[in-house]
């Protein structure tokens, strides 16, 4: 464990359809595919290219988000259980996904790979990186595969009042995405207060600055994993990303996290 760190389906045991079966597979698919390819890339990019990270509001409808939450009760779907405050994380606690991972949540994280492949090979370029992402998500994972990261990284993430999540990044071995994505599973005001999204952005010889993205239910924000470039006077540099979560003031709070890169 490296810590620098959809009307399409419903959990087994809630209406008894399996999210793995084939054929359901292949409707959720569908359904997240044009759900995902909905949203102005081109300004997303722009989003990203300005403050490093971009909203892509309800993403998922309410009863969507309800399923995938029930989701953390079943332990079956999971292949760790990570307690925060044993590792000097923070407060709180998340489940990492074992493979095959449940369909709607594998075919989001193909869906969104497919958009932020290329605005990924735009940051490598400007930031003078040779590596370059394949157009499929299947590609890459053979590639982290190849490298001995083999084991899932989405994940499913609980805080109750109190908990919070320390400033990090998301690398998991020698290769990493440079962008990722978290969705909002939970209903603020109702659900829970505070546990606001963090984003800070270390600039050289200059202060720190933060980004803090206020989210609704259903809503995923897309942000950068490490690194990202800007340009400046005398061209790109980079800066380094961290991100977390604000302390939770009441309530409880899930969310969904899409990781493109696997773990060693």
């Amino acid at each position: 464990m490296g810590v620098r760190y959809v009307e399409y389906y419903h959990p087994i045991g809630m209406t008894g359809k399996d999210p793995n079966d084939s054929k359901f597979g292949e409707l959720a698919m569908t359904t997240v595919q044009a759900d995902v390819d909905q949203y102005d890339w081109k300004a997303i990019g722009t989003e990203l290219d300005a403050y490093g990270c971009a909203v892509l509001p309800r993403l998922l409808k309410v009863a969507e988000c309800a399923d995938l939450s029930g989701l953390y009760a079943h332990d079956g779907y999971f292949r760790s259980h990570i307690h925060m405050a044993r590792h000097g994380f923070g407060k709180g606690e998340y489940k990492y996904f074992n493979y095959p991972l449940p369909s709607p949540i594998g075919e989001l994280r193909t869906a969104l790979y497919a958009h932020v492949a290329p605005i990924a090979n735009g940051w490598n370029a400007r930031m003078k990186i040779d590596m370059r992402y394949p157009e499929t998500h299947a590609d890459y994972l053979k590639a982290c595969h190849k490298a001995g990261q083999q084991r899932p990284t989405p994940l499913l993430l609980q805080y109750v009042a109190g908990d919070f999540n320390c400033l990090h990044q998301d690398l998991y071995g020698e290769l990493a995405f440079p962008l990722q994505a978290t969705v909002l599973l939970s209903a603020p005001g109702r659900d829970f207060t505070g546990g606001e999204f963090v984003l800070t952005e270390q600039r050289p010889r200059m202060q720190s600055r933060a980004e803090v993205v206020m989210l609704q239910q259903g809503d995923a924000v897309v942000f950068a994993v490490a690194n990202r470039p800007v340009q400046g006077s005398k061209g790109t540099y980079r800066v380094n990303l961290r991100h977390g979560v604000s302390r939770l003031r009441s309530g409880q709070r899930h969310t969904l996290g899409i990781i493109f890169h696997d773990a060693k």
